[in-house]
């Protein structure tokens, strides 16, 4: 029997579903999920194993022009992806202009490997804008396959597999079948944090915070984390610590809640909040927090 394996490379603008997709195909929440753009910024990888295949899922942060430093590795991390892709995966939906960031669908017609276009989102659409946008995209894309999709309900993730797996080079898996993810448990804990500063609070708080996990304990009982949440000013600290720390007292305890269920263990949290004026410009904070290398 011959075994296919490869990387299959997920890349599109914010908020059209990536991490939805992702996490649907793997099976397990591995990308934080929210409205807010910008949410995912590293790249993650999720593994899909079977007798006779491997998938290595990479989620990248959305497409967009940078603004600071940190903007710009993460869109280092999506010209990685769309460098060593065996697969490519473009995701848009149904509701974003087409000519957004066009300079990377561009880029799709030029790519080696094959390209997937994942149009999302169908189940808030219907079927004659379904239609023309399958039709749009197989003129920018003539050489790629389409799929009208909803990561949401689920909707035809089946026949997506169905195409990757006919695409993935034959090879020797990558990493041990046992394998489901490249991050550490750290990581997951640190992004779980941050999902719940996305989900608590508006305007820029979300996007001026970084979470550091300091400590990291895996008892026999329950697991012992500590966070420290990095804030760009001190008007920033106090409105994500809130009115005698209420504000930070729930968010941690959804992310406590979260955390119990992903780890499947107690979890006793403690979260700190520190200012730090230059992370997102710093070199070295950068690289400290995983963006740099």
């Amino acid at each position: 029997m011959k075994h296919r394996a490869g990387f299959v490379n997920i890349i599109g603008n914010p908020n059209v579903g990536k991490s939805t997709l992702m996490n649907a195909l793997v099976g397990e929440k591995l990308s934080i999920v929210t409205a807010k753009a910008q949410t995912t910024r590293h790249r993650i990888m999720g593994i899909v194993n079977g007798e006779d295949y491997q998938i290595v899922y990479s989620d990248t942060p959305g497409i967009l022009k940078p603004s600071y430093r940190l903007q710009e590795n993460m869109m280092n991390f999506v010209d990685t992806a769309i460098g060593d892709a065996d697969v490519i995966l473009y995701v848009t939906d149904t509701v974003e202009k087409g000519d957004k960031n066009a300079e990377y669908v561009e880029k799709l017609t030029r790519v080696d490997c094959p390209v997937v276009v994942v149009i999302n989102k169908i189940d808030i659409s219907d079927p004659e804008t379904v239609s023309g946008l399958m039709k749009h995209w197989q003129e920018l894309l003539p050489k790629a396959v389409i799929f009208p999709a909803s990561a949401q309900e689920r909707f035809n993730l089946e026949n997506i597999f169905d195409a990757i797996i006919e695409r993935l080079p034959e090879a020797p898996a990558w990493f041990d079948k046992d394998t489901f993810t490249d991050r550490n448990m750290r990581f997951f804990a640190s992004e779980i944090i941050r999902e719940k500063i996305f989900l608590n609070y508006g305007q820029e708080i979300p996007y001026c915070c970084q979470v550091e996990i300091e400590e990291f304990h895996e008892g026999a009982e329950r697991y012992d984390i500590g966070a420290v949440i990095y804030v760009m000013r001190d008007s920033q600290k106090g409105i994500l610590i809130g009115k005698g720390g209420s504000a930070l007292k729930k968010m941690g305890t959804q992310a406590r809640v979260e955390m119990e269920d992903f780890f499947q263990t107690r979890v006793f949290l403690k979260l700190y909040v520190k200012v730090d004026p230059d992370w997102r410009e710093n070199k070295r904070e950068l690289k400290k927090f995983g963006y740099e290398s």
